[in-house]
Formats: C-alpha cells, sequence, structure tokens
C-alpha cells in the first residue's frame, strides 16, 4: 500500500466517527488499515487504549489474515501478542489491548448479547460488507444504532470499489477513501474465445460473427433483460443451459474439472477442495504451495472469492454459476438452485489470479450472457427465512426491535416468551435450540445434542466417488432400522466415541470403513461440549459434560428421542402412504401435497414404517421437493409435542388431531386423557422455561417426574397397532396450487 494512503487513510479515521474504504482485491486494506490504526496509536503513545476488532465473513478468511498479520508483526498468533482471531469453537485470543482480532461477524452478533456497547472495542472494522450476506447486513443496521449510544467508537466499512457509494449513504455520506491495488494484470477470456482455442464449431455458423460482445461495455445502456435473455438463446441455442458435451470434450479446462479419477493418479497433480463446510485445518491446505513440478488446482465454491490469498493462483476458472438458496414465504419452502454469477462475483473470481505475476481468467460463458449479468446479488436478508435473526435482535435490543424486523412473525408469536429468551442465547437457529432445551428437560441429553450439533452444521459422511452404493450401505447399516436420519447419526457418532477411547488405530478404521469424517465428528464434540456448558450456565443441566448420567436417564430410550426431536422439529412434518410399486412409498406434506425423501435418505427406499408419520429438518426445492433428514414418529409424539389437539366425532367415530390436519382415531375417553396429560406437561415445562432446573430424576413422586413419567411410558409402550399403519383416519392436505387434496386408499399416481 503506498505510504500516502497510509499517511492520509489514517488522517481520515481520526478525523471521521466513520469512513469507508475501498479498493480492489490485492490492495491490502484487509492487512494493513488494523495494523495502521494500532501502529499509530502506539506511535502517539495511546498503544493500550486501543483495541481493533476486524469482521470477516468467513471462517478462513479470520485465521487466514490473522496468520498473515502476525507473520508481517514477527509474531505468532495470539498467545498474548498483538494479533489474534477468534471464530465459532476455535480462538487464538491476543491480548485484550494494544491488539487486532479478526473474527467472523457472528461472534460480533454473539457478543451484543452480553455487551450491547461492544465496550471493550475502540475501531470496528467491518470487511467485504459489499458481499451482503445476512449477518453482516443486520450488524450495519445494529452498528448505526450503537454509534449515537457510543461517541468514541470508530467505524471502518471495507467494501470491493462496486458499490462503495451506498454504504457511504447510509451512513449519512460519511468520507470514502480508494486504495489502488497493485496486482498484476490478468487477461479475461469468455466462452466464444474458449471456443477459438479449443478449435471448436459449433452448429449455428453464421451466428458466430454476433457472439462477440466487450464484457464490460455496454452495461448502462443494455437493452431490456428479458430482450436479451431471448436473443441470448436465440443466438446460443446449444449453450442456452450448459456448456455443450462435445465443448467440454476439447476442453483442457473442463477436463481439469470434470475430476475423473484416473486423470489424477500422476503425482504432477494436487486436488484440493474448498468450500464453508470443510473443518479449518482441510481449509488451511489451499495455502501451501506445492512440490516443484506438482501443480495445485483448487476446486473451490465462493468461499474463495474474497478476503483469501492463495498467492500461487495465476489461472482462475470462472464457471459462471452459484448455488443460491431462496425462501418462498408463500409457500414456507426454500429452494437451491444454481443462478448466473453477478458481475462483482465475476469480479472477484478474477482477482483471485494476478497476484505474484500476470494471470489468465476463463468465464465459461459468452459475452451476451456477460452484458446480462446482474451487478450485484440479491442480498440474503432478502432470500431467507428470519426467524432466528429475529430472535437474536430482540435480545440484543432487549425488545425493542428496529424496523428490520418485520418477519418470521408466525413461529416467533410462539416463541417470544421465556422459551424465546432461552432459543435466542443459544447459537443455533430457533428449532434446533428447542430440541436442545427439549433433550435436556426430558433427561436424554447426550443423543440430542448429537443430533442438534449434525444440523447446525453438518452431518459426518462422506461420500467419495464411485463408492456411492457401499456408502450408502454403511449409513443404511447404522441406523439400525431406526429409520431415523437422526438416529443415524447418533449411533455413528458413539461408535466414533467407542473406537477413539480404544486408540487412534480404531478410529481410523472405524471412519474408514463407515465413510466417516473425524474432523467433522471431532467438531460435533466440541459443539455439543459448547451446548452443554450454555445449559449449565442457564441452569438447566448441573454439568458441562453432555455424558452427565443425571442428564442422560432416559437417553436409552429410541422412542422419546424420537418425540423430542418431533418436540424441536414441528410442525415439519410429512405423512407417508403406501405405493403400489412397492419400491417407495409416497410421501406428503401439508402445504406441498406430494414431495420426495431426498436419496441421502436412510428412508429414502424404506418401505416397510411402522407409523404413518415422518418429521423433518429441511424442505428444499431442486429438481423436485426433498425432505432432508427425516425420521419416523410415533401418533403419542405428535399428540404430545406437536400442536394444538381436537377432539371430535367424524361420522360416527371419534378422533383427536393434532393442529386439525395430523387426525388419529381414538375413543373419547383416551383423547381426554391425552389432551389432559398435554397441558400437564405444558404447564411444566413453561415452569422449567421460566425458572431453569435439572429435573429431579431421583424423586419418583414429584409431580415433574410423575408426569413426564407417565408421558415416556405412553410414548414407549405405545405398538403399532395403536395409532400407526393405517390408523391416521382421514388427512386431508392443500395441494400444491391451494386446493384440497384428499388421500384416500386408492390415492396412487
Amino acid at each position: 500500500m503506498p505510504s500516502y494512503s497510509k499517511k492520509e487513510l489514517v488522517e481520515m479515521i481520526n478525523a471521521n466517527r466513520v469512513l469507508v474504504v475501498s479498493g480492489e482485491t490485492g490492495c491490502g486494506k484487509t492487512t494493513q488499515v488494523t495494523q495502521f490504526i494500532l501502529d499509530d496509536h502506539i506511535n502517539r503513545g495511546i498503544g493500550s487504549t486501543c483495541r481493533v476488532v476486524c469482521t470477516q465473513p468467513r471462517r478462513i478468511s479470520a485465521i487466514s489474515v490473522a496468520e498473515r498479520v502476525a507473520a508481517e508483526r514477527a509474531e505468532s498468533v495470539g498467545n498474548a501478542n498483538s494479533c489474534g482471531y477468534q471464530i465459532r469453537l476455535q480462538s487464538r485470543l491476543p491480548r485484550r489491548q494494544g491488539s487486532i482480532l479478526y473474527c467472523t461477524t457472528g461472534i460480533i452478533l454473539q457478543w451484543l448479547r452480553s455487551d450491547r456497547l461492544l465496550s471493550s472495542i475502540s475501531h470496528l472494522v467491518l470487511d467485504e460488507i459489499h458481499e451482503r450476506n445476512l449477518q453482516s447486513d443486520v450488524l450495519l443496521v445494529i452498528v448505526k444504532d450503537l454509534l449515537s449510544l457510543r461517541d468514541d467508537l470508530k467505524v471502518i466499512l471495507m467494501s470491493a470499489t462496486l458499490n462503495a457509494e451506498k454504504f457511504s449513504k447510509y451512513f449519512g455520506n460519511c468520507p470514502m477513501i480508494h486504495i489502488p491495488g497493485l496486482t498484476f494484470p490478468v487477461e479475461e477470456f469468455l466462452l466464444e474465445d474458449i471456443v477459438e482455442m479449443t478449435r471448436y464449431s459449433p452448429q449455428n455458423k453464421d451466428r458466430r460473427s454476433s457472439w462477440k460482445r466487450g464484457f464490460w461495455q455496454g452495461r448502462q445502456s443494455r437493452p431490456e433483460k428479458e430482450e436479451k435473455e431471448a436473443e441470448y438463446k436465440e443466438s446460443w441455442p446449444c449453450y442456452a443451459r450448459s456448456l455443450p458435451v462435445n465443448l467440454a470434450e476439447h476442453s483442457k479446462v473442463f477436463f481439469f474439472l470434470s475430476l475423473s479419477v484416473w486423470c489424477f493418479l500422476s503425482d504432477r497433480f494436487i486436488i484440493i477442495p474448498l468450500h464453508s463446510l470443510m473443518p479449518t485445518v482441510n481449509q488451511t491446505q489451499v495455502f501451501q504451495r506445492p512440490p516443484p513440478g506438482v501443480r495445485k488446482i483448487v476446486i473451490a465454491t465462493n468461499i474463495a472469492e474474497t478476503s483469501i490469498t492463495i498467492d500461487d493462483v495465476v489461472y482462475v476458472i470462472d464457471g459462471g454459476k452459484i448455488k443460491e438458496t431462496h425462501f418462498d414465504t408463500n409457500n414456507n419452502i426454500s429452494t437451491m438452485a444454481a443462478e448466473w454469477v453477478s458481475l462483482a462475483n465475476a469480479k472477484q473470481r478474477k482477482g483471485r489470479a494476478g497476484r505474484v505475476r500476470p494471470g489468465k481468467c476463463y468465464h465459461l460463458y459468452n459475452g451476451l450472457r456477460a452484458s446480462l449479468l446482474d451487478a450485484y446479488q440479491l442480498p440474503e436478508i432478502m432470500r431467507t427465512p428470519l426467524e432466528e435473526l429475529c430472535l437474536q435482535i430482540k435480545v440484543a435490543y432487549e425488545g425493542e426491535a428496529p424496523q428490520l424486523i418485520k418477519c418470521g412473525v408466525s413461529f416467533l408469536l410462539d416463541n417470544l416468551t421465556a422459551l424465546g429468551f432461552h432459543l435466542a442465547r443459544l447459537p443455533v437457529e430457533p428449532h434446533i435450540g428447542k430440541l436442545i432445551l427439549f433433550g435436556a428437560l426430558l433427561g436424554c441429553l447426550d443423543p440430542v445434542l448429537t443430533i442438534a450439533a449434525s444440523l447446525s452444521f453438518k452431518d459426518p459422511f462422506f461420500i467419495p466417488l464411485g463408492k456411492e452404493k457401499m456408502a450408502d450401505m454403511r449409513r443404511k447399516t447404522l441406523s439400525r432400522n431406526s429409520k431415523s436420519d437422526h438416529l443415524t447419526i447418533v449411533n455413528a457418532f458413539q461408535g466414533w466415541e467407542d473406537a477413539k477411547y480404544r486408540g487412534s488405530r480404531y478410529e481410523r478404521e472405524f471412519c474408514w470403513d463407515n465413510f466417516l469424517s473425524a474432523n467433522t465428528l471431532q467438531m460435533l464434540h466440541n459443539m455439543k461440549g459448547q451446548f452443554a456448558e450454555h445449559l449449565m450456565n442457564t441452569g438447566f443441566v448441573s454439568s458441562k459434560n453432555p455424558k452427565d448420567p443425571k442428564s442422560n436417564v432416559n437417553s436409552d430410550n429410541e422412542k422419546l428421542i424420537k418425540a423430542v426431536i418431533v418436540a424441536g422439529l414441528y410442525p415439519k412434518v410429512a405423512m407417508i402412504r403406501p405405493s403400489h410399486s412397492k419400491k417407495r412409498v409416497k410421501v406428503y406434506t401439508q402445504a406441498d401435497g406430494k414431495v420426495c425423501i431426498h436419496p441421502k435418505s436412510v428412508n429414502s427406499e424404506e418401505t416397510d414404517f411402522n407409523y404413518t408419520w415422518l418429521i423433518y429438518h429441511l424442505k428444499m426445492k431442486t429438481s423436485s421437493i426433498f425432505l432432508y433428514d427425516c425420521t419416523e414418529v410415533s401418533p403419542f409424539s405428535l399428540l404430545f409435542f406437536g400442536g394444538d389437539i381436537t377432539i371430535q366425532k367424524d361420522e360416527d367415530q371419534d378422533t383427536i388431531a393434532v393442529d386439525k390436519w395430523i387426525v388419529f382415531r381414538s375413543p373419547a375417553n383416551i383423547a381426554h386423557l391425552v389432551k389432559s396429560l398435554k397441558k400437564e406437561l405444558h404447564n411444566l415445562l413453561q415452569e422449567k422455561i421460566c425458572n431453569p432446573a435439572p429435573v429431579d430424576w431421583q424423586n419418583r413422586q414429584s409431580k415433574d417426574c410423575a408426569v413426564i413419567t407417565a408421558i415416556i411410558d405412553l410414548i414407549t409402550t405405545q405398538e403399532k397397532q395403536s395409532g400407526g399403519g393405517q390408523g391416521y383416519g382421514r388427512t386431508w392436505a392443500p395441494a400444491p396450487r391451494g386446493s384440497h387434496l384428499h388421500f384416500d386408499d386408492d390415492d396412487d399416481d
């Protein structure tokens, strides 16, 4: 970074409460601005008053940048030195004052729960704010309010050059400063250039002359997007959906991207995947330089777009796509699809090359498609469910949430009570938080924490290329006929713990044989400890050990664990119907009608269910509507831990229904007993949530134990004929277009 920029930058930070710093990739703003601030304070003899905290959107960014800055300062990371990092479940903290801390955005949001003023921070640097992810946008809202409460806080917003003005305007037209980049030039190629280089001739040669367009030209004066989409499809009919197979076969770029196993048996290549769910220890491998004569190939998601400098990258292949999740509020369903990148994405991807010498970037779309790209992605806050966010902000604002919160009302109406207060303080989304609390209250803590950790992070299974069937078989074996993806994870985790206790060799063999990631399992173990410690601090359990016997008196009760899953994940319920084909059952949800169990599930090909109901964690629309992470559950689980119960006589038959659509045949006296017992359970749980205390399982005569034990006994002893199988009465569910679909016994494809 030029010396004049340093002087000007420090002067502007000292003179203003908020400053927007923009700069191209490689300009050094992430690593240098924080050091300029700290060094200026040290030089002025007030270093102890300076604590710079810099947020990063991703774990790998926080770690890699902190290590780079520490190296520049001739120090190690953390260990009470001047630079460190903090991410979820991992930290190497610097000294408290006169220091720089790099952390994920979520860490700051957690801090706000205990220190609304962020009183220990002198300078808050919000990096990569142009990404517009959910947490960074929320933090911007909170920080803007925070400035009115803290006159001494300095806020530095760091953004790519594309939309720096927008953030300046949001903070009252605060000043901006631009830092020029020092990267080497990167030559760009579009799809038509790749066609020429590979000498591939498309079928419609007469249209070839109309392909070429300037990549960055004509953005302001382009025609309506719809017209250009039509022109694009007309001009490139064979490329409208994807790159043609024939061209892919001619292109070495796609040859590499295909990751054919036989191609990389040579020791001349190192293939490194990079995505956000990888354990941190694996992510850092991308920064290691390969031996001479070996080419490093990094296959990355958009995690590589920002704050990550892999300094030996020379060639970038931009596939032109990004997987984006959207939330349909009308149908309450998430959708995931590959969308075209934005100009901002494309520019960031290009910027990965040219760090050490001139580079090249290959964009796998043509010039016409490039002219159609949006300037930016739609901000995440506009395409995601916001229940967890609403709870977090409600707590951060001590009940006085800003106008930002006009969302997630249906869920929050049920949870912004004492329960909502506890859910907001757990570092997970509300449904998983509810799962954790019920696991503690019902004495099956350890297995429930395993389920909660896997749902909030990821499951520990991996599927090697070419071994999909074998991996599915191992997962099915670990399910032990539980008909539950959640209990499959519990069984896998317990098997890993047993193997690890026997020794590292047994641990490696167990993970290898069952296609499990030891690093992910260790991460889940750490998360369980974090959850248990929070429960102890709030009074729900008496020990921070997830395996504490007092918290696990019912941990061997599989049916109870399934009931707890219902308590956490309800109303995510689906109904099972037998299929005449006998190859697989048919599954329906109230909102969508017919859906599919995702092929990854142990239930995807199951035909012999004990009951007619499934509880699931995620519903995602891709090629079809798929249910992820599902578990077969009993009627009593739904009656006691589901929604409101109604009792009625339907066509001379007594029925009991959950939320009026999950209907069971039941004698009136049994139905009234269940409803009364559920009311007692509700009152007990409300008392425990308002005044957290562990259940005293030793005193079986207490009202707590009497009510809970009665319900556990009913759930445990329920057999198929007492309400499972076909004993679901008549059930109605809206069809996708809003009409009502009646599931008759002869319903079939």
